[in-house]
């Protein structure tokens, strides 16, 4: 096929990207370089099945005029603002780089008759549950972040999308991913506090926060197992059934660099900042009856994504 990744220079739009060119599909990638880096896509440049366009888009124009000169046959949607922290002094940035690039790309299909979409959504729609798993059938979906906000009106708008135009629909909601060419999170940050200063370690919180940490590799490996969806919406929460608390990795990290007798120093609160989920839990028994797993748990996921980004 020849398909189009939006946000294909992030971390989790490269690896796809890598996939769907071993599948042997034609791959337009378009980035703005917002989030994503030149050297996560760097390795492809001569590649003859890999295309690459630096824009922004939310460009409707811009982006029509890709579509209509590639002939794109389906979408995969990771473009977004994936750094929470961020967005918490700026809700533009969600409007302009969520949701308004959901809005362009869904009006980009429907003048173009595009009819499969992959689009990366997330926990965070869920809002704070108390450590209760959710399932996709969950009834109050309260998001306290912008960003989870901007994720949960984009899978509205991509509902209306489907139905008014016949389009076949993957969204996966997963939690923190994690693994190589990680640019930003908790395990950066500590890796990065202890190089610069390894004789203590600044903890955001009380530590206790505790949430699933998926592999981007698995993740990969689901995108790609699950994108032939039917017409309509198929859902998944995507991630693992094990958790790992703020202070475990603090530790990993601390293994991993051969540091021992760090003191940690708590924040103090439940979560790291405001709109931040504590603690987090999935119901995976949707995604599981298929026969898909993830490979590794959250603290195999953590001490490998550590080894990387060392």
């Amino acid at each position: 096929m020849k398909v189009l990744v939006a946000g294909g220079a992030g971390f989790i739009g490269s690896h796809l990207i890598d996939a769907l060119l071993a599948e042997g599909n034609d791959v337009v990638c378009v980035d703005n370089f917002f989030i994503g880096t030149k050297e996560n896509i760097a390795h492809l440049k001569d590649n003859a099945h890999f295309k690459f366009y630096e824009q922004d888009l939310t460009d409707l124009d811009k982006v029509l005029e890709i579509f209509k000169k590639e002939h794109v046959e389906y979408v995969f949607h990771l473009a977004a603002n994936s750094d929470i922290q961020a967005s918490a002094q700026s809700p533009m940035i969600e409007y302009k780089n969520t949701y308004s690039t959901t809005f362009i790309l869904l009006e980009c299909m429907r003048q173009c008759g595009v009819k499969k979409l992959f689009f990366a959504s997330t926990s965070a729609v869920y809002g704070e549950q108390m450590g209760a798993e959710v399932s996709e059938e969950a009834v109050a979906l309260k998001p306290i972040s912008y960003y989870g906000g901007a994720k949960l009106g984009s899978e509205g708008i991509i509902s209306s999308f489907a139905y008014m135009n016949d389009m076949s629909v993957l969204v996966f909601r997963f939690p923190n991913v994690i693994g190589p060419r990680l640019t930003h999170g908790v395990i950066y940050d500590f890796v990065k506090r202890l190089k610069d200063d390894p004789s203590h370690l600044k903890i955001l919180g009380d530590g206790r926060q505790s949430k699933p940490y998926i592999y981007v590799l698995d993740l990969v490996d689901a995108i790609m197992h699950f994108k032939d969806a039917p017409k309509g919406v198929t859902l998944y929460n995507v991630g693992v059934e094990t958790q790992t608390s703020v202070t475990r990795i603090a530790e990993i990290v601390c293994e991993k660099m051969g540091l021992s007798g760090i003191p940690f120093e708590y924040t103090g609160g439940r979560g790291g900042w405001k709109g931040d989920v504590p603690v987090f839990a999935y119901n995976l028994e949707k995604i599981h009856a298929t026969g898909w797993t993830a490979h590794m748990t959250s603290d195999e996921a953590v001490a490998k994504t550590v080894e990387m980004v060392l």
